[in-house]
C-alpha cells in the first residue's frame, strides 16, 4: 500500500511539475506582446479634412479649427514671426511627433524653439479671428487656406504629391 501511495504522489508531482512548466508564460511570448505593445500606432489626430460648400475640403485640427499655409514661408521654414504670430499662431505640435500620418511632419521655429506642424513641408498657421468651424483667413495676408494634396486621398503606399491639390476628395483624416 505504501508503494501504491508513493507512485501516486510522484505521479501527481510529475503532472503538476510538467504543468507548470508547459503552461507558464514563454519568454518568447512575452517578448513578442511587449515588443507589439511598444510599436506606436499611427498618430492621426494630428490634422482632420473639414469640407466647406465654397472652398470645398481643407485641413483643420482635431476640434475643427482651420489650418492655413502662408506664402511667403519655403518648406520647411516659417517667415511668420514677431507680430505675424499675433495674427497668425503657429500650429505647435504638443504631443508625440512619432509615426505622423503621410505629408505630416514638423519644423522647430528659429524665432523660440517650438516644434510647429507641417503638412507638405509648409507649416501650418490658426488664424486669431476664426471659430471653430469658421474659414474667414483664406487669402488674407497672403495665407490660403490647407488643403489636402492628392496624394492623401490614395492608399498609403502612394508617395506624397509636393503640391496642395485644391480639389481632393479624400475622406481621409489628414
Amino acid at each position: 500500500m505504501k508503494k501504491a501511495l508513493l507512485g501516486i504522489v510522484v505521479v501527481i508531482i510529475v503532472i503538476a511539475g510538467g504543468y507548470a512548466i508547459f503552461h507558464k508564460s514563454s519568454p518568447a511570448a512575452t517578448t513578442g506582446s511587449a515588443t507589439k505593445a511598444q510599436t506606436p500606432a499611427v498618430n492621426d489626430a494630428i490634422v482632420i479634412t473639414k469640407n466647406d460648400s465654397t472652398l470645398g475640403q481643407y485641413l483643420a485640427d482635431p476640434s475643427g479649427r482651420a489650418l492655413y499655409t502662408y506664402a511667403a514661408d519655403s518648406s520647411g521654414v516659417s517667415n511668420c514671426t514677431g507680430s505675424c504670430l499675433a495674427t497668425w499662431p503657429a500650429y505647435q505640435a504638443k504631443g508625440s511627433t512619432t509615426n505622423l500620418p503621410s505629408g505630416i511632419g514638423t519644423i522647430t521655429r528659429t524665432d523660440n524653439g517650438q516644434l510647429q506642424y507641417t503638412y507638405m513641408g509648409k507649416p501650418l498657421y490658426y488664424f486669431a479671428s476664426d471659430s471653430n468651424g469658421q474659414v474667414t483667413g483664406n487669402n488674407v495676408e497672403n495665407f490660403q487656406i490647407a488643403k489636402p494634396s492628392a496624394a492623401s486621398a490614395a492608399p498609403a503606399t502612394a508617395a506624397p504629391s509636393t503640391s496642395p491639390s485644391s480639389n481632393s476628395s479624400s475622406g481621409y483624416p489628414y
